[in-house]
C-alpha cells in the first residue's frame, strides 16, 4: 500500500500509541467517534463530489435542486452554500475521528489534526486572497452569499 500525505505515518503512530497506553472507551464514546468519522465522511466526499459534479455539468442538481450559481462561475448552494471551504471542515473531522480512540489523557495521538486545522486555516486565508483576486466581484457576492468560511456561525 502506497503512502500517500503521510497516512501510514498517522495511523502507525496512533496505532503505537494505543499498543503503549492502556485506553478504555465506553460504548457510547465508540459510537460518538463513529458518528464524527461518518459525518466528516460525508461531508468531505459530499462537498468535493458536487464541486466535481459541478464542474462537469453546471445544471446538475445540488440536493435535488437546480444550483444556485454566483457568476456563472462559483456553486453557492450544497455544502458550499453553506460554507465557502466546506470540504475543509469534513478533512478535520475525519483528522479527530482517527485520534479519539486514543481517549483525552495527552494531547499527543491530537498532534495530527491540531497540525491539520492550523495547516487549512492557512491554505483557506491563502485560497480566499486567490480568489479575491481571481474572480473580484463575483468572488464578494458569493462571500455575501455564503459568510462562512468552514465551520458555519463560527469561522
Amino acid at each position: 500500500m502506497p503512502s500517500r500525505l503521510g497516512f501510514m505515518l498517522v495511523f502507525g503512530d496512533l496505532g503505537w500509541w494505543l499498543l503503549g497506553n492502556k485506553v478504555e472507551l465506553t460504548t457510547a464514546a465508540v459510537i460518538a467517534n463513529c458518528f464524527v468519522f461518518l459525518i466528516g465522511y460525508l461531508v468531505f466526499r459530499g462537498a468535493n463530489k458536487q464541486k466535481h459534479d459541478f464542474k462537469k455539468n453546471p445544471k446538475a442538481l445540488i440536493w435535488g435542486k437546480p444550483p444556485k450559481v454566483v457568476g456563472g462561475k462559483l456553486l453557492a448552494s450544497g455544502y458550499w452554500g453553506i460554507a465557502r471551504h466546506c470540504n475543509y471542515l469534513g478533512d478535520l473531522l475525519l483528522a479527530l475521528s482517527f485520534s479519539l480512540p486514543c481517549g483525552i489523557s495527552s494531547p499527543v495521538p491530537y498532534f495530527y489534526p491540531i497540525y491539520l486545522l492550523i495547516l487549512l486555516i492557512w491554505r483557506e486565508r491563502r485560497d480566499e486572497a486567490r480568489c479575491a483576486e481571481k474572480y473580484k466581484e463575483v468572488w464578494a457576492e458569493y462571500r455575501r452569499l455564503v459568510p462562512w468560511r468552514i465551520l458555519p456561525y463560527f469561522y
